[in-house]
């Protein structure tokens, strides 16, 4: 097969590729931007990024009811993806190939990168808590099958197969996002979306986020299961979704891009007097 992309050749004597490189200095400057975002910034964007979860969780089950299909309602999870992308909100298992780059290309701490975690997570179960609660008021029609949808994950338990379901849950959006990232043009990254949104769904993998949010809407209209089964699915699905995207995606896109572009990254960064971030300013 034929090179990716326009190639040169690197300090460190192997042979860079210049998309290869174009997407991670994107990833960079992005991971830069979000790391160094106020609480109240923070807050808000992770806030949203809950409510644009929520949309397609209220997509998933209102064809969901319609049809009997999880396939179909899958297909239309993917709003809620897209929605995310298109209106710049962040889910918190995005924040783990963009940010990770911008610490490791010495633009910003580590304490930053647990701060916008914490802080992105947060803000995401309280946004996704909130439109699923209006979603259960508004439509009752769905209540039968938000609940019929929620309880595959306390059913299933915390053992190795819904870990694994959690790991291919990080893997799927850490490459949906370095996908975005090395995308042109909207239409590529809408198709990442769209993608992503689907396997997610119609797998269904176990994502800290998504699960929470048919979990909480659920909790509305007699679960049977309380917040304390949502409390330890959403642990263990999180550090599933950790492992998955940092290890088995992130740390080999580090290794993919090489050191000597990571080395440029961090030679510049120590050249520049500014500050990096307010998050490393407090």
């Amino acid at each position: 097969m034929g090179s990716s992309g326009p190639t040169s050749q690197s300090g460190d004597g192997g042979v860079r590729d210049e998309h290869l490189q174009s997407a991670f200095r994107r990833s960079v400057d992005d991971g830069q931007t979000r790391l160094g975002r106020s609480w109240p910034n923070l807050f808000a964007t992770g806030f949203i990024g809950g409510i644009d979860i929520g949309i397609g969780v209220l997509a998933l089950l209102v064809v969901e009811a319609e049809t009997g299909s999880r396939v179909l309602g899958a297909l239309a999870f993917g709003i809620g993806f897209v929605a995310l992308m298109l209106g710049r909100s962040e889910l918190f298992t995005e924040n783990f190939l963009v940010p990770v780059a911008a610490v490791v290309s010495g633009r910003s701490s580590f304490w930053s990168l647990l701060r916008l975690w914490a802080g992105t997570a947060g803000a995401n179960l309280v946004g996704g808590y909130v439109v699923a609660s209006l979603i259960m008021g508004a439509l009752p029609h769905l209540h039968e099958t938000a609940v019929e949808a929620a309880r595959f994950y306390p059913e299933l338990g915390i053992g190795w197969t819904s870990f694994s379901l959690a790991m291919v849950g990080g893997v799927v959006i850490t490459v949906m996002t370095w996908m975005e990232r090395g995308s042109e043009t909207e239409f590529g990254r809408i198709v990442a979306a769209l993608s992503a949104g689907f396997l997610l769904a119609a797998t269904p993998l176990n994502h800290v986020i998504v699960v929470s949010l048919e979990m909480f809407a659920a909790l509305q209209v007699g679960a049977p299961f309380g917040f304390a089964a949502w409390a330890g699915v959403a642990a263990w699905a999180a550090l599933g979704n950790v492992v998955g995207g940092l290890l088995l995606v992130t740390v080999l896109r580090l290794i993919q891009v090489g050191g000597g572009e990571i080395s440029d990254q961090r030679r510049q960064a120590g050249q520049d007097p500014q500050p990096r971030s307010a998050a490393d300013r407090t």
